[in-house]
């Protein structure tokens, strides 16, 4: 699987939001890390 087409920053953005290592977001799928920023999205809104 090839890291995901994303900048560093938000790699570490989205790191930080998730509480996962960096490594660990780079190489997620795509489905499942858009489904985990859907989910940041609606906590961001409650």
């Amino acid at each position: 699987m090839k890291p995901l087409n994303i900048s560093a920053d938000t790699a570490v953005k989205l790191a930080e939001s998730l509480k996962l290592p960096l490594e660990q977001i780079m190489h997620m799928p795509q489905h499942i890390l858009i489904q985990k920023m859907i989910e940041l999205e609606k906590q961001d809104k409650e």
